[in-house]
C-alpha cells in the first residue's frame, strides 16, 4: 500500500495535521509524519525530501504557517506531487500562508488546499486520488465515500421536509 508523507514546520501545527492523518487511516491509507522547518532545519527537510520515495512515499503533504515555504522547498526537491496546507499561525488568519503556498514559479508544481483542517481533510482526499490512480480498492472507496456523502445530503433533505411539515 501507497504512504502519504506529511511534513509540518511546527508540532503547533498538529492539530490540524490530525484531519489529514484521521482521513487518511479512514481510506486505509499509512502516514508517516514528521516535523520540520524550511527555515529552522531545512537539510533535515532536504534529507527527509530526498529519501521520501525510497521509503515508499508516493505523496507528500506540507503544512505550514506564516511564511509558509515548506512546500515550496519540498516541491523543489521532489518529483513527488506535493500538497500544500496552510496553517493560520499568524493575525492574517492564514491569508499569509496561503498565498506563500499558492504563488509558486512556473515549473515547481505545489497543489494548494484550503486553510486549516478543511485543507487538511482534502489534502488527504486528493493524495488518496492521486494514489487511487494505480489503486482500484482504494478507487472503489472514494467512490463509495462520495455515494454516501449524497446519500447523506438526501437524508438531510428529508428530514428538513418533515421539520417543515
Amino acid at each position: 500500500m501507497a504512504k502519504v508523507g506529511l511534513i509540518m514546520g511546527s508540532k503547533s501545527d498538529f492539530d490540524v495535521v490530525k484531519e489529514c492523518v484521521t482521513t487518511l487511516k479512514s481510506f486505509g491509507v499509512e502516514s508517516e509524519v514528521i516535523v520540520s522547518s524550511a527555515h529552522r532545519t531545512p537539510e533535515q527537510t532536504v534529507e527527509w525530501t530526498k529519501s521520501a520515495k525510497s521509503k515508499g512515499i508516493s505523496v507528500i503533504v506540507a503544512f505550514a504557517g506564516a511564511a509558509a515555504h515548506l512546500a515550496g522547498v519540498v516541491a523543489s526537491k521532489t518529483n513527488l506531487p506535493v500538497i500544500a496546507v496552510p496553517i493560520a499561525s499568524t493575525t492574517l488568519g492564514g491569508l499569509d500562508s496561503l498565498l506563500s503556498s499558492v504563488q509558486m514559479p512556473g515549473g515547481i508544481p505545489v497543489a494548494t488546499m484550503a486553510i486549516g483542517k478543511a485543507g487538511a481533510k482534502n489534502a488527504a482526499l486528493y493524495a488518496c486520488q492521486i494514489i487511487a490512480l494505480n489503486d482500484e480498492v482504494l478507487y472503489e472507496k472514494l467512490e463509495l465515500y462520495r455515494k454516501e456523502m449524497a446519500e447523506k445530503i438526501e437524508k438531510d433533505n428529508i428530514s428538513l421536509k418533515e421539520l417543515l411539515d
